[in-house]
């Protein structure tokens, strides 16, 4: 059963710091190790739980703005990454390169509300869109998910648009659940210990 909008709704409530501004990736198939070498990362010290992964990733962009924190875990096939107050994931550039021979699921939102989906297959750019504005989408099968994506709550513009704000986001979880059969939860978020790294910004 297709995930939905209402299944994540928790996290900004749960977790404000880390919903202020996030990329979350998943990876199918490559390690974290490998994900870190696609990156050109170098390795961070391990920290548990999403309060110490913001304040980790704040800390390096006080001491080195170039570097961008990436924490890590493998949840099944797929490697997961979030980055703290980053976008390296919905990077074209970066992406495209890194997902060559897997998929590449991204999502991402800024402190100013500027959000970001990309699914990536083997180096194709296969849907790109902003969360908030579904109706413009682009990519070699835009449409792929187009039926996917009514059921799991997007706001298009002949619907009646939700009232919370938040549902662009708490979508965009659900379509990469969709797409990646990964289900990001509280507990993975409070209780695992992340692998962490950094990669150059640009």
């Amino acid at each position: 059963m297709t995930a939905t909008a209402a299944d994540y709704m928790w996290f900004e409530d749960d977790f404000p710091e880390l919903a202020e501004a996030y990329c979350f990736t998943l990876v199918h198939g490559v390690s974290p190790a490998e994900v870190l070498d696609r990156l050109q990362g170098r390795e961070e010290p391990a920290r548990a739980g999403a309060e110490q992964i913001v304040e980790a990733a704040f800390a390096l962009l006080a001491s080195d703005a170039t570097r961008q924190l990436i924490a890590m875990t493998a949840v099944g096939d797929w490697t997961l990454l979030i980055e703290p107050n980053g976008y390296l994931g919905v990077t074209e550039e970066r992406a495209l390169a890194a997902s060559a021979g897997t998929s590449w699921v991204s999502h991402f939102v800024n402190i100013n509300g500027v959000d970001s989906f990309l699914w990536v297959e083997n180096g194709t750019k296969r849907l790109f869109f902003e969360p908030g504005v579904p109706d413009h989408r682009w990519g070699t099968t835009p449409d792929e998910l187009l039926e996917a994506m009514h059921r799991i709550g997007f706001q298009f513009p002949e619907e009646t648009p939700d009232t919370d704000e938040n549902v662009s986001e708490a979508a965009a979880f659900a379509l990469a659940e969709h797409l990646t059969g990964v289900r990001i939860t509280p507990e993975l978020l409070r209780t695992t210990t992340f692998t962490c790294a950094s990669a150059r910004i640009g």
